[in-house]
């Protein structure tokens, strides 16, 4: 819905890179489905997260991911969370994506890692289905590159907080929050 506002947009190149923000409730498709892996925490049917999206000059589009990397890991490190950075393979991304990070935390009771967030580069592929494109420095008409991502997915964050700051006595809450 982010990248939709600027649906049949034509940006001024000094606009870019657009970043935005915002706060979305997701449902999963697999309701009803069954199993070890769709339990509790680890798929819920409805959950909140935080969305970042960006829209960047093809030139530059990279090093906007590198960014929004940085970013969600910044985010894992002030939490004080145990987590990995994963590049996913081709057969592991959609097939709208570039180029995905996936952010794993931890999970010593599941003894597995749980993703919590993902940020992802479509370069033009979503650009070209809405028309969003600016005009570059000789006036020429191009696409531009999206990226999204997810900052956070609140509730296996919150479970991650749980599972990893168990003190004696109760729960040790990290000095970000």
């Amino acid at each position: 819905p982010i990248t939709n506002i600027y649906r049949d947009v034509i940006m001024k190149l000094t606009d870019l890179p657009v970043k935005n923000v915002a706060y979305s409730s997701c449902f999963r498709r697999e309701a009803g489905s069954y199993g070890k892996d769709v339990r509790g925490l680890n798929r819920l049917h409805q959950f909140d997260k935080v969305e970042i999206v960006q829209v960047a000059h093809p030139d530059s589009s990279y090093d906007r991911l590198e960014e929004m990397r940085k970013h969600v890991s910044s985010l894992l490190q002030k939490l004080e969370l145990p987590f990995r950075v994963v590049r996913l393979c081709g057969g592991d991304m959609s097939f709208t994506s570039a180029l995905t990070y996936d952010f794993e935390v931890y999970s010593g009771a599941q003894k597995r890692w749980l993703e919590v967030s993902s940020v992802s580069n479509f370069e033009n592929f979503q650009a070209n289905r809405m028309k969003l494109r600016f005009k570059d420095e000789e006036g020429k008409i191009r696409l531009a590159h999206t990226l999204n991502g997810s900052a956070l997915a609140l509730p296996r964050v919150v479970a991650a907080l749980l599972e990893n700051n168990q003190v004696a006595g109760g729960i040790k809450i990290p000095a970000a929050l």
